[in-house]
């Protein structure tokens, strides 16, 4: 029979809407602007009377507090907006002092038996919560010299152990240069070193009286070099930004040498840009002998600012790339300080370095890579140029008592401060070469809000034109174009929020063009009908018609669509790939609504009877 489908087909299309209806319904219950609590110390707890100290600082500071409440990572103060979350933030954290972390959160309002069934609402973008935006790049030549100063102390430890003389190495432009007073060495030292660092080209000069053997990476090796270093950076930038306790960041990689890091809900910049883009590291170097001379030593200030200088060794013992886990705390002077825990590799240096050198100095240095900027005129244009540079200071020169192993600390830092935000960087990991802000932005929560209630208002008023316009058009076949497409929307925000999928508000944009490419579809097939009925053909057989006609030309038409959703996707960034899953998830859900869904309206209406008119 024409126009009837079987009870298998409608209980089917009932159980996908249910379970849209299911999983779309979370999205009435927003998270919660909140502030996490933890402890700093082992000796502090976070309990009722530290919830107290907290409240009462923010009651004489008149923010509302909507709830708090003790939870197993600590404490948890919920807010009634991001506004009164970011202000809140310093007022904690004053009245509770340095024993205790104050963190940025979200906490889900979602009720127990949805969060069970996995049902949670759609993550909002930078756009609509309000946070920050940095654009990174990754400076891979810089990456190709740290590889290069940690393979010299190497190389130059193996010549020593083979007894061949060497005068000098220096390192320019991407080639690590040694200096032989004798071309017997310079063979030698080639054979050795080709032998034990394979990776590297070789290649032989002579200067006057002087010998060189140049050492440079092969063209596979720069590439492995540098696809390492964007990927420990992306790694060790969303181990730092996990460290800070935003909820829902995204640090991703954009072309070849940028990252994009996003933090919803964060709005001091500072803090963020100190921790995120500091590319500091440790090195760990014994102090140089009174009588020793030459290449291999440097001297280098104490970065307390006392003026004070000392004497190093170039050769590394370790650097803060062997450090497995850090924590600052306070030696029994009170004074901070940074507790070590060093991998297998790192503790076996240390061991081997500190057991021959039991009464002398070892120095911790902390390195910063930084870059300045100028402008140039070039060619009639100004262009910025960058040149980066390093700063290393002294944290501390302290003799060696003892063989020292895989643990041990730091001390001579100034403040907790420095030595928490030290902890935090050697706990997250080194960067394997520099990053530099090229971009930042900042967007306040009060603008996302408006952005949520301007992007909100825009679909509300689309989808009561859209449904005014298919009612006065097509009457009865409008209400069930406007129940299908109620039905859409609901779809789609299931399938977001299933996906775990971010809104942004280009994203509430292609919602917006959803409704719109959603009674498309119902316009082809009621066209269709009207086409059919105006050629004298009966009203059921005009209803399948209408239908089964129409449906190549409205799936030739989502499926172009979809392609071009699928292209912006993968090649954009941001807000573009927002509006690229809105849009995707929008046709396919509006098919489905367009066609099955309608379809199965009609057919309990109309199906199977003998119908004078059609109101269409």
């Amino acid at each position: 029979m024409l126009n009837k489908y079987p009870l298998w087909k409608y209980l089917l299309i009932l159980l996908v809407l249910a379970l849209g209806l299911l999983y779309a319904f979370p999205n009435l219950y927003p998270d919660d602007p909140a502030l996490q609590l933890s402890t700093q110390k082992a000796t502090a707890v976070v309990d009722e009377q530290a919830l107290q100290k907290a409240k009462s600082a923010l009651s004489k500071a008149n923010i509302d507090l909507k709830e708090a409440e003790l939870t197993s990572a600590g404490g948890t103060l919920r807010f009634n907006n991001g506004e009164d979350q970011l202000a809140a933030k310093p007022v904690v954290a004053a009245a509770l002092g340095d024993d205790y972390v104050t963190a940025l959160n979200l906490v889900p309002t979602t009720p127990e038996w949805l969060s069970s069934l996995g049902a949670g609402p759609a993550k909002l973008g930078l756009d609509l919560r309000g946070g920050v935006h940095f654009l990174l790049e990754v400076d891979t030549p810089a990456a190709l010299k740290q590889k290069l100063e940690v393979s010299s102390s190497e190389m130059k430890a193996a010549l020593r152990k083979d007894r061949v003389r060497y005068r000098s190495v220096d390192i320019e432009d991407g080639v690590l240069s040694i200096r032989f007073l004798q071309q017997s060495d310079l063979a030698s030292a080639e054979v050795l070193l080709k032998k034990d660092f394979s990776e590297y080209r070789y290649a032989t000069r002579e200067e006057g009286t002087d010998f060189f053997l140049d050492v440079s990476f092969t063209e596979a090796a720069k590439k492995e070099i540098e696809a390492y270093a964007l990927q420990q950076n992306l790694t060790t930038l969303r181990n730092r930004v996990n460290e800070l306790g935003v909820a829902e960041p995204l640090v991703q990689r954009q072309g070849s040498n940028r990252i994009v890091v996003e933090l919803p809900g964060v709005q001091d910049t500072a803090a963020a840009k100190r921790i995120i883009g500091a590319t500091a590291n440790l090195e760990f170097h014994l102090e140089a002998g009174l009588d020793d001379k030459g290449a291999d030593i440097e001297t280098l200030s104490f970065r307390d600012g006392s003026g004070r200088t000392a004497r190093l060794e170039r050769d590394l013992i370790i650097t803060g790339d062997s450090v497995s886990d850090a924590s600052s705390s306070f030696d029994e002077n009170g004074r901070p300080q940074v507790n070590i825990n060093l991998d297998a590799k790192g503790g076996k240096q240390m061991s081997k370095v500190t057991r021959s050198a039991v009464g002398r100095n070892m120095a911790v240095v902390f390195i910063e890579h930084k870059s300045r900027s100028r402008f140039v005129e070039k060619d009639g244009k100004m262009e910025e140029v960058r040149r980066s540079y390093s700063e290393k200071g002294i944290i501390s020169l302290a003799t060696i008592q003892t063989t020292l192993g895989n643990s041990f600390r730091i001390t001579g830092l100034d403040s907790p401060r420095e030595s928490s935000e030290l902890a935090l960087l050697l706990r997250a990991g080194a960067l394997a070469a520099p990053i530099y802000f090229v971009e930042e932005r900042t967007i306040g929560p009060s603008l996302g809000a408006e952005n949520i209630k301007l992007g909100v208002s825009s679909a509300q008023i689309g989808l009561l034109v859209v449904m005014l316009f298919m009612l006065v058009y097509y009457k009865v076949f409008g209400v069930f174009a406007n129940i299908s497409l109620a039905l859409n929307i609901i779809l789609l925000m299931a399938c977001m929020s299933l996906l775990s999928a971010t809104l942004t508000l280009p994203g509430i944009a292609g919602i917006v063009l959803t409704m719109g490419m959603a009674v498309d579809a119902n316009v082809l097939i009621f066209s269709r009908i009207k086409e059919e009925l105006a050629s004298g053909v009966p009203n059921q057989q005009a209803i399948h018609s209408g239908f089964n006609r129409a449906f190549t030309t409205i799936f030739d038409a989502n499926i172009t669509t979809l392609l071009v959703a699928v292209i912006l996707f993968a090649v954009g960034t941001g807000p573009v790939k927002g509006f690229a899953v809105t849009l995707s998830l929008g046709i396919l859900t509006s098919m489905f609504t367009a066609i099955v869904v309608t379809r199965a309206q009609v057919n309990l209406v109309y199906g199977g009877r003998k119908n004078k008119k059609l109101y269409i």
